[in-house]
């Protein structure tokens, strides 16, 4: 079974109020987006790393990983307008049929363990999606009233998300709906059925300089360090 990992950092860095883009940011003196190449590529270094990049920032990029000697193999594709459409572009570029990761680039931090996982689970039932607990409790609101939600009920959705290929490609040949919130609800509005495992809470998403503290306070916890 052939693996993919489309790597999504085609985002700029609007909330981090920042004129680098988010995923180039440095996190323990490094580029984020190294950490997420690097994971894959660690958890099956045959595996194929499609990373979906901003137009403008491509060649920014091959100069950071000149700077860095960051010689990770990976294909570069150039993002669409939003996340959705990056995600196509990238899955464009699969030919053959297996098992794909769509995961943000700003998610530096995944485990290899839930990598795995994530391939494992798809691999018996077609996809797999990680999620953590809601730690505090939560409340639905319409705008102007609100009501208690059963936190147990209630989980955050990460990246990795693991599919098949031919059932993604499929499902992103359909019109966007402003429903989709990321690759799940795109393949689950086929009538799919989407599969949860537990993730990781370090696997944050960075979008915000208070994000990127909290990464670089996990980044110190994690033994060994990165050498690109």
């Amino acid at each position: 079974m052939k693996k993919y990992a489309i790597i999504v950092a085609a985002g700029s860095g609007i909330r981090m109020k920042s004129r680098i883009h988010k995923q180039f940011l440095l996190l323990g003196g490094i580029p984020v987006l190294m950490f997420s190449v690097k994971a894959f590529y660690e958890f099956d270094r045959k595996i194929k790393v499609i990373l979906v990049l901003p137009k403008d920032q491509i060649a920014y990029w091959d100069k950071l990983c000149g700077e860095f000697k960051f010689e990770i193999k990976h294909k570069i594709v150039e993002g669409g307008a939003s996340r959705l459409e990056s995600v196509k572009m990238g899955l464009s570029r699969i030919d053959t049929d297996g098992l794909v990761a769509i995961h943000d680039g700003v998610r530096p931090l995944v485990k290899i363990e839930t990598i795995k996982k994530g391939f494992e689970i798809a691999l018996k039932h077609g996809n797999a999606v990680p999620f953590v607990d809601v730690s505090g409790s939560v409340r639905l609101f319409d705008g102007k009233s609100s009501s208690p939600l059963e936190r147990n009920k209630v989980k955050i959705i990460q990246t990795p998300q693991v599919f098949s290929v031919t059932k993604v490609k499929k499902a992103y040949n359909q019109k966007f709906d402003p429903s989709f919130t990321d690759d799940a609800a795109v393949v689950e509005s086929m009538g799919v059925k989407i599969n949860l495992f537990e993730g990781d809470q370090e696997n944050i998403k960075i979008t915000t300089d208070t994000d990127l503290i909290i990464a670089e306070s996990f980044l110190r916890k994690i033994q060994g360090g990165f050498n690109p």
